[in-house]
């Protein structure tokens, strides 16, 4: 069974390297003589999809292009899977050796232990963990969500996927088509950033408010895909985290110490309220909502507009 799987596997990526055009499922079928035998579409389909993961798990990038016809087509480009001579010292490969501490999913460790020995087979060389000195606190990156890994891995494969997501103000989710760009994680939450189609711009969508499974679609990205530094902005801006503006609000006194931390003036109105000079950025309005009646906006007025419309859904809701 093992050979007859890694025979397939072998003949699939030499399929798949060889060509100079996307071939499609059928061609895949009729070229490898283990899928001329599976019984059924449904047999094949399950044993190709397998197959294809095992070798994107194994290092082989597999692009998914659309053909002239509207059928799903699969290359794997030489020089895209060409490594060029890899050299580290040891200091370099002390610091991968704790990159790779840093997942606690067992995919993930597992993933980074396995690129770790291909690099070791490959001349890395074996490095004490320069950092022991300093480990009394281990790196950890927490990941809670079950949307993180298909969004992960769509991202890798650039696969367009659907999911239903709940808005700040929202009592009930929505359908949402995207286009992953790349997951960032932000004061402990994580992000995805991507191309909504629906609303045809960039949008940044929290994980946490991801519900359900999370779909792929065939077909390939209808909008071009920005470098990782803008989407790495991105997520900061959608976040709340870059201010452009100063809000000024009315605070019940007592309450909201999220906001007082970020205040840049505070001053006592008396009968029980502040007013605050917090600084005005993308994602303020979603926020100040959350304090519900302690919370008045005073300017700019088109902050206090947002606000109240966001109560209004709530309340219809």
């Amino acid at each position: 069974m093992a050979i007859a799987k890694a025979e397939r596997l072998m003949n699939l990526a030499l399929c798949l390297l060889g060509t100079r055009r996307p071939l499609s499922k059928r061609e895949l079928r009729g070229s490898i003589e283990a899928y001329l035998e599976a019984g059924t579409d449904e047999s094949f389909n399950r044993m190709f999809e397998r197959d294809k993961d095992d070798l994107r798990e194994l290092g082989l990038i597999i692009e998914t292009v659309e053909n002239l016809d509207g059928d799903t087509g699969y290359l794997a480009r030489r020089d895209s899977n060409r490594l060029p001579p890899i050299t580290l010292d040891a200091e370099e490969a002390a610091a991968l050796g704790l990159a790779a501490k840093v997942w606690q999913q067992a995919r993930l460790a597992g993933a980074a232990s396995g690129a770790l020995q291909k690099l070791r087979a490959a001349g890395m060389p074996e490095a004490g963990d320069a950092y022991e000195p300093h480990s009394a606190l281990e790196p950890r990156i927490p990941v809670h969500e079950a949307a993180f890994e298909p969004l992960m891995l769509a991202c890798r494969d650039r696969r367009p996927v659907t999911f239903d997501y709940r808005k700040g103000n929202a009592a009930r989710p929505e359908q949402r088509q995207v286009e992953p760009w790349t997951l960032e994680c932000w004061r402990g939450h994580w992000y995805l950033a991507g191309w909504d189609r629906d609303r045809g711009a960039e949008r940044v969508f929290r994980l946490s408010r991801i519900s359900g499974r999370v779909r792929s679609r065939a077909g390939a990205f209808t909008a071009a895909v920005p470098d990782a530094v803008t989407v790495r902005e991105t997520v900061e801006s959608w976040a709340g985290e870059t201010a452009t503006r100063t809000a000024r609000i009315r605070l019940r006194a007592g309450s909201g110490y999220p906001l007082r931390s970020r205040a840049t003036s505070v001053r006592e109105l008396g009968d029980g309220w502040d007013e605050l000079e917090i600084p005005y950025g993308h994602g303020l309005d979603a926020w100040l909502v959350e304090f519900g009646p302690d919370v008045i906006v005073s300017e700019p007025a088109d902050l206090r507009a947002d606000v109240m419309d966001r109560l209004r859904a709530v309340a219809k809701d």
